[in-house]
């Protein structure tokens, strides 16, 4: 979770470029570190054996799609439905994740403004007498149950799907900053708190998806997630693919990350997150980037430049280079209406030398993860 320093970073930065309210820039501050440091670290305690599900066919289908809102252009959240009769649920779709968490009726008043998943409602949920905690950055901890239950998404559906729900939400969580009702995690199995499939893997097992891949078109408008395939009007040219070097995350190796046509990273690792908001490196990879553009550090991972001299910027992976526009990468003045901009690449201690390729970069391409071949392709958007 975001420090109080970085909070009130933010909230000058995002007011200074937009017309947002408190809570915005809150949500904003959450979604820079907790999103890169939330990657759950807690286990789950087992309390007893696993119930009889019933038994749902799958119906094989062609591509879906979720229309995605954008939040602010920090989060960009779409409608699934759990549950017999089903429940509609908005949740932030997170490639650095791997579970899928909804708010509990009997969460109380931390989850006031969310919609609620009640199991005892739906004839399909299963209690599987297991309980997880989910363990933030910050310190702080969401407790809950696990069940099974029917998740639908894309007009796909996956029986038997295992979920947490959750009994406390942090204050990040929380509807005045966090208008989703949960989150559904898009990484590897590996990965799951709750040692079990994540919902895209449930429905590639039961062989429901045509084409085991998924695509994301993040955008003020317009954006989308595509399951079963991709959307070739979304992109131009043709995808760029490289391949997943360490499957967990969806981590890929980089070939440099260059500022007005001079490298200034080479050779890179790297995560690719739809729930990070920015691009995230250590302190060191990150002030190396920026020893080269002689940008002033901010402290806490931010770092400035001359508002009227921000650099261009590309990313190359595959041999391929995909530029960031300038919309992108300069986050405003810092001060507010100074003539000094914070760039959107940032820093955090934690990451041991891997970058977090997050919405800075996303928001530029179109990103293809193939769960069949085990790698991920970007092309430029149309």
């Amino acid at each position: 979770m975001a420090s109080c320093i970085w909070r009130q970073l933010i909230h000058s930065l995002r007011l200074s470029r937009r017309n947002r309210t408190q809570n915005d820039a809150a949500t904003f501050a959450y979604l820079i570190l907790s999103k890169s440091t939330r990657k759950i670290s807690a286990g789950l305690r087992a309390l007893g054996s696993e119930s009889d599900t019933p038994t749902v066919q799958p119906i094989r289908r062609d591509t879906g799609s979720v229309p995605l809102t954008d939040g602010s252009n920090v989060r960009w959240y779409g409608s699934i439905s759990v549950g017999t009769p089903a429940v509609d649920f908005l949740v932030d779709f997170d490639t650095g994740s791997a579970d899928l968490v909804l708010p509990a009726s009997d969460c109380g008043s931390t989850c006031s403004g969310h919609t609620l998943y009640n199991p005892n409602a739906s004839s399909t949920a299963v209690d599987l007498g297991k309980t997880f905690i989910l363990s933030y950055g910050d310190g702080s901890s969401i407790p809950g149950e696990q069940y099974t239950d029917t998740v639908t998404i894309a007009g796909y559906t996956a029986p038997n799907q295992t979920l947490g729900a959750a009994t406390q939400y942090s204050s990040s969580l929380q509807s005045s900053s966090f208008p989703a009702d949960g989150l559904m995690g898009m990484a590897f199995e590996s990965l799951s708190i709750y040692g079990a499939n994540p919902v895209i893997q449930t429905l590639i097992a039961n062989n429901v998806i045509s084409d085991p891949v998924f695509a994301f078109k993040l955008a003020s408008s317009g954006s989308e997630l595509r399951i079963g395939g991709i959307n070739s009007a979304l992109y131009s040219g043709s995808l760029t693919y490289t391949p997943v070097t360490q499957q967990g995350f969806w981590q890929i190796s980089g070939d440099s990350i260059s500022a007005n046509g001079n490298v200034a990273l080479s050779s890179f690792s790297a995560v690719v997150d739809t729930g990070t908001t920015l691009i995230i490196g250590d302190l060191n990879t990150v002030g190396e980037f920026y020893s080269s553009l002689n940008a002033t550090d901010l402290g806490n991972g931010f770092y400035t430049l001359g508002c009227d001299s921000m650099p261009s910027i590309s990313i190359s992976i595959g041999g391929t280079a995909f530029p960031l526009s300038s919309a992108t990468f300069n986050l405003g003045t810092y001060p507010t209406g100074s003539s000094q901009c914070v760039g959107a690449i940032a820093a955090t201690g934690s990451l041991g030398g891997t970058l977090i390729l997050g919405d800075t970069f996303l928001l530029n391409v179109y990103a293809v993860f193939d769960v069949r071949q085990l790698r991920v392709g970007f092309a430029t958007l149309a």
